[in-house]
């Protein structure tokens, strides 16, 4: 199994009204020093796949498709795979 951690946010130009209004919200919080704040998303998938490279070709496919709207979002990703398991001799 290969855990993947996707990034979604807006690209660089688009408005972000919602991280738009955190900031305001910040500074009327008395958080002065807050210049931006953009607002994304986060996801967490699991994969039932033990080929990194096929994991990594279905991850793209599912953001190009699905998880990213390519015209005002950009993504990466992070894929984690497991620890191997420790094999050693016993005494």
């Amino acid at each position: 199994m290969i855990k993947a951690h996707v990034h979604v946010t807006l690209k660089a130009g688009i408005l972000d009204p919602q991280g738009r209004a955190i900031r305001r919200s910040l500074e009327n919080q008395g958080f002065t020093l807050v210049n931006n704040v953009r607002v994304g998303k986060f996801l967490e998938i699991e994969l039932q796949e033990q080929d990194p490279a096929q994991a990594d070709a279905q991850l793209k496919a599912m953001c190009d498709t699905l998880l990213a709207n390519p015209i005002i979002e950009e993504y990466h990703y992070e894929l984690e795979r497991p620890p191997e398991p420790i094999s050693g001799q016993g005494s």
